[in-house]
Formats: C-alpha cells, structure tokens, sequence
C-alpha cells in the first residue's frame, strides 16, 4: 500500500521562486498549505498573484496573514520615502545588503510557518531562498537555511515528540535559469507571478528594479519566453 501523503507548509510570496517551491513541494506528493504574509509592503499585488498561484496550482488552503513589518522602517520594500533602486548592475546588486533588505523577514515568516506547521501537523517546510542569483539579502544564505532548520528541530512540541518539521530549501543552489527550467518541467505558469518590487497601479513590473533584472535575465538565459508583463516605456536593465 503506498504511503499516505504527508503535509507540507509552503511560503509564497506571489514571486518566482516561492512559485517554484510550491511546485516542487506537491510534485513531491505534498498536500501543501501555502502561507503568504501581507507584512505593510509598498504594493498588495504579490498577494495578489500569490492568490493566483496557489489557485492555479490547488494547495490545501491558503492563508494570508497581516504582519505590519512597515512600522519597523528601514527597508525600501516598506518605507516609501527610501527609493527602490533601478538599473544595478549584477555587481553591484553582489556588492553589500540592499535597501530592499527587510529586517529579519525571513526569521519572522519562517517562525509563523512553524507554528503552522505544527497546529497543521506538517512534516516539511518549503521556502524558496536561494543563495545563487540573489541581491545579497543575509536570510538567504544556506547557513542562515541550515540554523533556522535546527531552531525547527528544537523548539516545538513536535520537535520534543521526535516529530520536528524539517525545513527545505529546493531552490537553494539553482540559478534563476535553473529555477525557471525546474518550474517550466512541472508545467508551472510563471505569468501568474509577480518579481518586481516597484509595479505600476496596475502590478505590471518596471523591468529595472533588482528582482526584474535577475528574473528577466533567467528567463534568456533558461531560453524560455518571458511571460511578464511590464508597464509601458518600460527601461530594461542591460
């Protein structure tokens, strides 16, 4: 008899990657709650598209929690009076922590994913952070992946039961084209995702900001067709 599936929570953000770890997860069998966090950003149109995909790909449930992270500043993704960046080149986005750098999000997402984890008796954890093409944002980095899965294995009922949810990160060591090729085998639709930290009114990327640049450079590099739709005039980082 085969095994009965196990339950997986999921962040998703509305972007690429969270996109493609949520496939991955229920490629692997998973009945998956997808969790997306609407912490006080610039724009709600990546909760949007994080509802289109979590529709479109037919998870378990999926909840969207208000976290008011704007009152902590300091981050141009919650501060509108810090400029988003447009036109950095790959260097520069490798070069020191960005201002669309987040205090400590991904510790406060992934420790709410935890206590889902465990009122939802989930053996996994996905969170799609990658340590390849990224903008330098410490919370990527596979040791912060690494301590945070041992934080897992240790501070929860189901960790002291020999039951902890184990954290995962299948996006890890991929590139942007990498990640795309993965999506694209599992027949993920990427024009349902938003990247862009900067969208019009109408939540059309402006194709300069870090995320823009990173995601439609993957998209030449995976020779796949960019399904994304940008504002009008928009000015493509080279």
């Amino acid at each position: 008899m085969a095994d009965a599936p196990s339950d997986a929570v999921v962040l998703v953000s509305g972007g690429l990657d969270s996109a493609t770890a949520l496939a991955i997860a229920l490629s692997e069998g998973h009945r998956c709650h997808a969790v997306t966090f609407h912490y006080g950003q610039r724009h709600g149109h990546e909760v949007a598209a994080a509802s289109r995909v979590a529709g479109a790909l037919g998870v378990e449930d999926h909840r969207v929690v208000p976290l008011w992270l704007g009152q902590l500043r300091g981050s141009a993704l919650t501060d509108e009076q810090i400029a988003v960046p447009h036109g950095r080149t790959v260097e520069q986005m490798q070069s020191g922590i960005p201002v669309t750098y987040v205090p400590a999000r991904n510790t406060i997402f992934l420790a709410y994913a935890l206590a889902i984890a465990e009122i939802t008796e989930s053996d996994f954890i996905y969170v799609g952070v990658n340590s390849v093409d990224y903008s330098g944002y410490p919370d990527c980095r596979p040791q912060y992946v690494e301590a945070f899965g041992r934080l897992a294995r240790l501070a929860t009922r189901r960790a002291v039961e020999c039951r902890p949810p184990q954290l995962l990160a299948p996006l890890q060591h991929l590139n942007k084209a990498e990640i795309i090729r993965r999506g694209m085998e599992l027949g993920l639709d990427y024009g349902l995702t938003l990247s862009c930290y900067d969208p019009d009114r109408e939540g059309r990327a402006c194709g300069s900001c870090d995320a823009c640049s990173l995601r439609r450079r993957g998209f030449i590099d995976a020779a796949v067709e960019d399904p994304t739709a940008y504002m009008p005039g928009a000015a493509f980082s080279s």
